[in-house]
Protein backbone atom coordinates (compact mmCIF):
# COMPACT_ATOMS: atom_id res chain seq x y z
CA UNK A 1 0.00 0.00 0.00
CA UNK A 2 1.08 3.07 -0.82
CA UNK A 3 1.09 6.11 1.67
CA UNK A 4 1.36 10.08 1.19
CA UNK A 5 2.12 12.35 3.95
CA UNK A 6 2.06 16.04 4.13
CA UNK A 7 4.24 18.29 6.61
CA UNK A 8 4.40 21.44 7.41
CA UNK A 9 7.17 22.91 9.39
CA UNK A 10 6.94 26.22 11.68
CA UNK A 11 7.89 29.30 11.97
CA UNK A 12 6.91 29.98 8.81
CA UNK A 13 9.48 32.79 7.75
CA UNK A 14 11.58 33.09 4.95
CA UNK A 15 15.29 33.66 5.31
CA UNK A 16 17.06 36.44 3.79
CA UNK A 17 17.04 36.68 -0.14
CA UNK A 18 13.21 34.74 0.31
CA UNK A 19 14.76 31.39 0.92
CA UNK A 20 12.76 28.77 2.46
CA UNK A 21 13.75 28.26 6.62
CA UNK A 22 16.74 25.73 6.81
CA UNK A 23 14.23 23.80 8.97
CA UNK A 24 12.07 22.92 5.99
CA UNK A 25 14.33 22.97 3.60
CA UNK A 26 16.23 20.01 5.57
CA UNK A 27 13.13 18.38 5.92
CA UNK A 28 12.88 18.05 2.79
CA UNK A 29 16.32 16.97 1.36
CA UNK A 30 15.95 14.29 4.20
CA UNK A 31 12.87 13.11 2.42
CA UNK A 32 15.23 12.76 -0.92
CA UNK A 33 17.42 10.99 0.76
CA UNK A 34 15.15 8.46 2.13
CA UNK A 35 14.28 8.33 -1.41
CA UNK A 36 11.01 9.60 -1.43
CA UNK A 37 8.43 11.06 -4.20
CA UNK A 38 9.03 14.67 -2.63
CA UNK A 39 7.10 18.33 -3.59
CA UNK A 40 8.32 21.30 -1.62
CA UNK A 41 6.76 24.31 -1.41
CA UNK A 42 6.81 27.37 0.70
CA UNK A 43 3.41 25.96 2.96
CA UNK A 44 4.45 22.61 3.23
CA UNK A 45 5.81 19.54 1.53
CA UNK A 46 4.58 16.45 0.50
CA UNK A 47 6.23 12.87 -0.07
CA UNK A 48 4.81 9.63 -1.23
CA UNK A 49 5.82 6.06 -1.44
CA UNK A 50 5.18 2.71 0.29
CA UNK A 51 3.69 2.49 3.44
CA UNK A 52 6.80 1.09 5.16
CA UNK A 53 9.45 3.78 3.65
CA UNK A 54 7.18 6.39 4.47
CA UNK A 55 6.64 5.15 8.33
CA UNK A 56 10.06 4.47 8.23
CA UNK A 57 11.22 7.82 7.31
CA UNK A 58 9.34 10.19 9.08
CA UNK A 59 11.08 9.89 12.81
CA UNK A 60 14.39 11.29 10.40
CA UNK A 61 12.61 13.76 8.40
CA UNK A 62 11.34 15.09 11.51
CA UNK A 63 14.51 15.03 13.33
CA UNK A 64 16.34 17.13 10.78
CA UNK A 65 13.14 19.68 10.82
CA UNK A 66 14.08 20.28 14.19
CA UNK A 67 17.93 20.25 13.96
CA UNK A 68 17.39 22.95 11.55
CA UNK A 69 15.24 25.09 14.29
CA UNK A 70 11.72 23.92 13.05
CA UNK A 71 9.40 24.53 16.36
CA UNK A 72 6.71 22.34 15.65
CA UNK A 73 5.94 19.75 12.71
CA UNK A 74 2.31 18.84 11.43
CA UNK A 75 1.85 15.99 9.78
CA UNK A 76 -1.10 14.85 7.41
CA UNK A 77 -0.86 10.97 6.38
CA UNK A 78 -2.98 8.90 4.53
CA UNK A 79 -3.52 6.98 1.51
CA UNK A 80 -3.13 8.84 -1.29
CA UNK A 81 -7.08 9.08 -3.40
CA UNK A 82 -8.54 8.23 0.37
CA UNK A 83 -11.30 10.21 2.21
CA UNK A 84 -8.67 12.21 4.16
CA UNK A 85 -7.51 13.76 0.61
CA UNK A 86 -8.44 17.26 -0.92
CA UNK A 87 -11.83 17.46 -2.89
CA UNK A 88 -11.37 16.36 -6.64
CA UNK A 89 -9.95 18.95 -8.94
CA UNK A 90 -8.71 20.95 -5.84
CA UNK A 91 -5.20 19.89 -5.05
CA UNK A 92 -3.03 21.01 -2.53
CA UNK A 93 -3.02 24.52 -0.85
CA UNK A 94 0.44 24.97 -2.20
CA UNK A 95 -0.88 24.25 -5.70
CA UNK A 96 -3.76 26.30 -5.78
CA UNK A 97 -1.82 29.52 -4.39
CA UNK A 98 1.15 28.94 -6.78
CA UNK A 99 -1.68 28.80 -9.67
CA UNK A 100 -2.93 32.35 -8.68
CA UNK A 101 0.01 33.94 -8.26
CA UNK A 102 0.40 32.95 -12.38
CA UNK A 103 -2.54 34.30 -12.56
CA UNK A 104 -2.11 37.56 -10.78
CA UNK A 105 1.58 37.95 -11.96
CA UNK A 106 3.55 37.94 -8.93
CA UNK A 107 3.80 36.63 -5.49
CA UNK A 108 0.91 37.40 -3.39
CA UNK A 109 2.81 38.99 -0.57
CA UNK A 110 4.27 41.48 -3.16
CA UNK A 111 0.44 42.54 -4.41
CA UNK A 112 -1.66 45.24 -3.75
CA UNK A 113 -4.51 45.29 -1.64
CA UNK A 114 -6.82 45.30 -4.22
CA UNK A 115 -5.03 42.32 -5.79
CA UNK A 116 -4.71 40.61 -2.45
CA UNK A 117 -8.58 40.67 -2.19
CA UNK A 118 -8.89 39.48 -5.66
CA UNK A 119 -6.23 36.87 -4.76
CA UNK A 120 -8.34 35.61 -1.68
CA UNK A 121 -11.79 35.60 -3.53
CA UNK A 122 -10.13 33.11 -6.27
CA UNK A 123 -8.85 31.03 -3.85
CA UNK A 124 -12.11 30.98 -2.41
CA UNK A 125 -13.20 29.94 -5.72
CA UNK A 126 -10.74 27.29 -6.26
CA UNK A 127 -11.65 25.63 -2.35
CA UNK A 128 -8.65 27.00 -0.81
CA UNK A 129 -10.31 27.81 2.32
CA UNK A 130 -12.12 23.79 2.85
CA UNK A 131 -8.71 22.99 3.34
CA UNK A 132 -7.35 22.44 6.77
CA UNK A 133 -5.48 25.29 8.44
CA UNK A 134 -5.96 27.43 5.00
CA UNK A 135 -6.32 30.43 6.90
CA UNK A 136 -3.05 31.21 8.65
CA UNK A 137 -1.09 29.62 5.45
CA UNK A 138 -2.94 31.87 3.28
CA UNK A 139 -2.60 34.98 5.89
CA UNK A 140 1.57 34.30 5.78
CA UNK A 141 1.37 33.81 2.31
CA UNK A 142 0.24 37.29 1.46
CA UNK A 143 1.59 39.18 4.10
CA UNK A 144 -1.37 39.78 6.50
CA UNK A 145 -2.91 38.89 9.72
CA UNK A 146 -5.55 36.02 10.04
CA UNK A 147 -8.29 38.76 10.90
CA UNK A 148 -7.41 40.62 7.21
CA UNK A 149 -7.87 37.25 5.32
CA UNK A 150 -11.28 36.43 7.29
CA UNK A 151 -12.25 40.73 6.03
CA UNK A 152 -11.22 39.66 2.98
CA UNK A 153 -13.83 37.04 2.77
CA UNK A 154 -16.05 39.01 4.55
CA UNK A 155 -16.17 41.29 1.76
CA UNK A 156 -16.73 38.55 -0.69
CA UNK A 157 -19.31 36.91 0.24
CA UNK A 158 -21.15 40.20 0.66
Amino acid sequence: MDLEAEFTTEPFRAEAGGEPPAHAAQAAEQARKSGLDTTFGPLGTTVRGSSDQVLDALPEIFRAALAGGATRVTLRLGVPGGEDSAPAGIGSLERVIAEVEAELGGSLSSLSRADKQRAVRLLEERGAFEMRRSVPAVAEALGVTRFTVYNYLNRSGS
